[in-house]
């Protein structure tokens, strides 16, 4: 059923989002300052576990006014949150306006893998690219490949998963922008499909000499999904995936030992500078249901029993604090964006840029926890606050893991 509330009187839409709007599955309310569209390809449907994937993103809509032809006031830009995540030397406050160094950095490859196509990807990286001053990241110039999985170009679904796929490839060319981002596209958004696009971009990401992998979709947990944990294996790659939105549990493939799960927060600001980070409560987490329990969470085993415990770390998730994107397929144009679809393809750019080149998630996964026990809030930030069904607390929590990105050190 569709949760609808009046945009009557609140802003003008515009038609595209008239469209996306009649087509969401939900319209939340989410404070005096706008609302939150979630499509219907973020929506889970009963009997899709082990069967189908969902995205996992939301569209922040602000009740003032807004030229949707340029990037929305109050959402935060690759700048704005390598400051926050301090990446780059730190502008006081961290405002959206006037902080423009970006993230540096990258090797071998990003791959994305996400279903459908977007033919209009290129185009959207590009315009992306310009506005916020990073590097060219085209077909010509070899920065950016499109791949068909099967070798035939998958349908169009505008508004659902093309749109994951312009924020997918956007997030993640801003935080490694030297590397090359590679977008495979599954035929569809059923599990085989996936995986065997996931296959396809484990072999290209290690021919492009290593690199990392983001994983935007989830779907339930399903007790055959520890047979499946084979395609996040592959040599030299290190994986991600969104943990899911809608709080606990936690989704698949972020609960896979093989994954980086990542998990969401909220970049609080006051006045326009940046304050704290808090857990967000529809980041999905919790322990898994079928994965045991990883040796490199050994020491949480009294919080998480004998199973794989999620996120491990998080990243901005929050519709209403989410970063700007571009998608021009459907015209739909600039956007602020939210969902644990962000922090993958985000913190999957980040730990590629920081070029530890691990060579494997047990390897990166290994070093991140051993690196956190020594030097905690010298590398991480702890988010105390926030509840997606788990609290957070100090130290690692069900609701961001171990916690946001402090510097590239250690990850």
């Amino acid at each position: 059923m569709k949760h609808i509330v009046s945009v009557v009187g609140v802003v003008v839409l515009t038609a595209s989002l008239l469209t996306l709007a009649a087509s969401a599955q939900e319209i939340r309310q989410v404070g005096p300052d706008g609302y939150v569209l979630v499509p219907a390809s973020s929506i889970a449907h009963p009997g899709d576990a082990g069967v189908r994937m969902h995205t996992n993103f939301q569209i922040f809509v602000p009740n003032a006014h807004h030229d949707f032809n340029q990037p929305p006031a109050n959402a935060n830009t690759p700048a704005s949150l390598a400051c926050v995540y301090k990446l780059v030397p730190q502008v006081d406050g961290c405002p959206i306006k006037g902080t423009t160094q970006n993230p540096s950095g990258g090797f071998g490859a990003v791959a994305i893998v996400d279903a459908f196509d977007n033919p209009d990807a290129e185009q959207d990286l590009a315009t992306f690219s310009t506005q916020f001053g990073l590097p060219a990241c085209t077909k010509a110039n070899g920065c950016f490949s499109q791949v068909y999985a099967t070798g035939s170009q998958p349908q169009n679904d505008p508004g659902g998963w093309s749109l994951e796929i312009a924020l997918d490839i956007e997030m993640a060319h801003a935080f490694a922008p030297n590397a090359k981002i590679i977008l495979v596209e599954a035929q569809d958004n059923n599990d085989s499909s996936l995986y065997f696009a996931e296959d396809v971009a484990t072999t290209l990401v290690q021919q492009a000499g290593g690199g990392t992998i983001t994983n935007s979709w989830s779907g339930d947990e399903y007790s055959g999904e520890t047979s499946d944990d084979s395609h996040f294996k592959g040599n030299g790659v290190v994986y991600f995936a969104s943990t899911g939105d809608g709080g606990a549990p936690v989704g698949y493939p972020a609960a896979s030992p093989f994954v980086v799960a990542a998990g969401g927060t909220v970049v609080n600001r006051s006045n326009g500078n940046f304050t704290n980070e808090t857990g967000w409560n529809d980041s999905g987490g919790g322990p898994s249901q079928f994965e045991p329990l990883p040796a490199y969470q050994a020491p949480l085993k009294g919080m998480l029993g004998n199973h794989r415990g999620t996120p491990d770390f998080s990243a901005d998730a929050s519709p209403s604090t989410g970063p700007a994107m571009y998608d021009a397929d459907g015209g739909f144009n600039w956007l602020q964006i939210g969902g644990t679809s962000v922090s993958s393809p985000l913190l999957a750019g980040l730990v590629n840029g920081d070029g530890y080149k691990a060579k494997s998630t047990t390897q990166e996964l290994t070093g991140v926890y051993k690196y956190a026990k020594g030097h905690y809030t010298k590398v991480w930030r702890d988010e105390t606050s926030g509840n997606n069904g788990y609290s957070c607390k100090p130290g690692y929590d069900l609701v961001t893991g171990i916690g946001s990105p402090v510097t590239g050190v250690g990850k």
